[in-house]
């Protein structure tokens, strides 16, 4: 935390430079000593420091100054810091306006000019105070501060990127925070560009993009060097371990994210049957633990970067970047992952981020506290936000296609939801419809057996259904299957006994596709098993057919 504030106010040079010197010397150490020379340029100061979020401990004003006397500012002062101290300074002729201001100001205590000796005189007096309010006050907090709309779109993407990314951030809703609003005033920023970020240099940001957080924040988007050994697209499971791998074992190796590391995975707010942790673990807290482990080896991690290109030049590999540039690497993993299907349902694109979310259960549960929660789907991911959201939301309840959940959804789940009493399964329901102007306030669901519908207040509706591989950017290069997903090895079709772009007498490695020296693992393959440990093992395994690939043409 930075050092609290000690603010001095004195229109007199001479006393406000020997103020000064004496705080300094006293307090020097455990606090920073802020002097103004007027009230109008000690407010001004006052709106930086709230800006950057550092606290003020004590206010000790001159009450005879020009244009705002120290009481007048003392009140407009409390009104940004109520908990700061307060003290006058005085000439013996204003002890009486300094008595009725500790009635009508709350000033905390007066003091007359001269002080000498300040160690009889001021000292004791502000030691006294300093440790009233170090008693008293609570460490605020030290890092971004994110203040927003909760129904705006923006707002909930810079609140998912910044919890996807393992950052630390404090959610301040402009509607129901008067400290938001201050800010934002402070700011000069005008509501319709929320979200405003503000970060603990004092500089913000008014509704940034995920780049400019990232540039921020010092996330490395742009790679150090323009060849590698390996690379690999997606940072979820299959793609982390490919990277601890390859790392551990000597290739040079970047990784290249679109949104976050974790990949779909790391929205799940408890995988419990991962091995080796029995008490389950988060997708993210996996994130964090394997780009640690990613980074020791000496990964580079590019996020957010997204790979828009690929072509093949002799024995190397290129991949393209939105901005034009490129890198290029011996061998390519292709670990793209999934993404949540999208439905086409009336009202939904207009509500997204506004009431209408795809996955995002772990950014969004806090705003749900005591309301009722919709869920689409009915598998694991499904489930796992359904527990995740029983904490925080009055009900939960779960529309499921199907007659039950057990035929997607892993029982020690189905038997927690049936353990918990605020989660309702619904099951033979589909939504027709979502309705709301600015944010969501009804949807429309349909029994799938008898027709019938029925309309409800809704202000929450999470999806988790379906997984949609993001691989356009391969098309005419990557062989895939009717849905978009990567075909590898013996799964690739022939075409007259022939694999077409295939150049090498050898057949393809169990994970490779129709491109020699580029590989696929993970949910993004044809075939694979939509599991977190099976994306690890395949992530794993791969860098042994990378190997032994790069052993014949490097």
């Amino acid at each position: 935390m930075a050092k609290p504030v000690i603010l001095t106010v004195d229109d007199d040079p001479e006393v406000l430079q020997a103020v000064s010197r004496d705080l300094r010397q006293e307090y020097g150490d455990r606090f920073r000593i802020v002097r103004a020379e007027s009230g109008a340029s000690a407010l001004s100061a006052l709106e930086q420091l709230k800006l950057r979020n550092q606290p003020v401990a004590l206010f000790l004003a001159d009450q005879r100054m020009p244009q705002m006397s120290g009481v007048e500012f003392l009140e407009q002062a409390l009104q940004m810091f109520p908990v700061a101290k307060r003290a006058l300074l005085t000439a013996y002729a204003d002890t009486d306006a300094a008595i009725r201001a500790i009635n009508t100001t709350k000033i905390d205590y007066y003091l007359m000019k001269p002080w000498d000796p300040p160690q009889e005189r001021l000292y004791p007096v502000l030691n006294d105070l300093l440790d009233d309010w170090q008693a008293a006050v609570h460490p605020p907090f030290d890092g971004i501060r994110l203040i927003g709309n909760r129904w705006s779109p923006h707002s909930h993407e810079a609140k998912d990127f910044l919890a996807r990314n393992q950052v630390p951030y404090q959610w301040m809703d402009i509607e129901s925070s008067e400290e938001a609003q201050q800010l934002v005033a402070y700011a000069n920023c005008d509501q319709l560009h929320l979200p405003l970020v503000l970060f603990a240099d004092g500089s913000n940001l008014m509704q940034p993009t995920n780049m400019q957080i990232a540039e921020k924040i010092g996330l490395q988007t742009q790679a150090e060097k323009p060849f590698y050994d390996l690379i690999i697209v997606g940072g979820g499971p299959a793609g982390l371990a490919a990277a601890v791998y390859g790392a551990s074992e000597g290739l040079r190796t970047v990784l290249i994210e679109r949104e976050a590391p974790g990949g779909q995975a790391g929205t799940s707010s408890r995988i419990e049957n991962y091995l080796g942790f029995p008490r389950g673990l988060s997708g993210g807290d996996l994130a964090r633990r394997a780009v640690t482990q990613a980074k020791r080896f000496g990964v580079e991690i590019l996020s957010p970067q997204e790979v828009q290109g690929f072509r093949v030049q002799d024995q190397y590999r290129f991949v393209q970047f939105a901005d034009g540039t490129e890198v290029s690497c011996h061998a390519l993993i292709l670990a793209l992952g999934v993404s949540w299907r999208r439905l086409d349902l009336p009202g939904l694109d207009h509500l997204t981020g506004a009431g209408v979310y795809y996955g995002a259960a772990q950014t969004e549960a806090m705003s749900c506290q005591g309301e009722e929660v919709y869920i689409i789907g009915g598998a694991n991911s499904a489930g796992q936000a359904a527990m995740y959201f029983s904490r925080y939301a009055h009900k939960v309840t779960m529309l499921v296609r199907s007659d039950s959940l057990a035929k997607s959804m892993s029982q020690y789940l189905i038997d927690q939801i049936a353990e918990t009493p605020n989660i309702t399964v619904q099951t033979h329901s589909s939504v027709l419809e979502a309705k709301g102007e600015t944010s969501l306030e009804a949807i429309t669901i349909q029994n799938t057996l008898s027709g019938e519908t029925q309309t409800v207040p809704a202000t929450s509706l999470f999806i988790f259904i379906g997984a949609v591989p993001r691989t356009d950017w391969l098309d005419g290069a990557i062989q895939r299957d009717e849905r978009g997903f990567i075909l590898t090895g013996p799964e690739i079709p022939l075409n007259e006994g022939r694999i077409k772009g295939w150049t090498l007498p050898r057949d393809p490695y169990l994970l490779e596709t129709n491109v020699p020296g580029v590989f696929a693992v993970g949910d993004v393959r044809h075939g694979s098993v939509k599991r977190v440990a099976s994306g690890v093992g395949e992530g794993s395994i791969c860098v042994q057919f990378v190997h032994q690939y790069l052993s014949k043409v490097v």
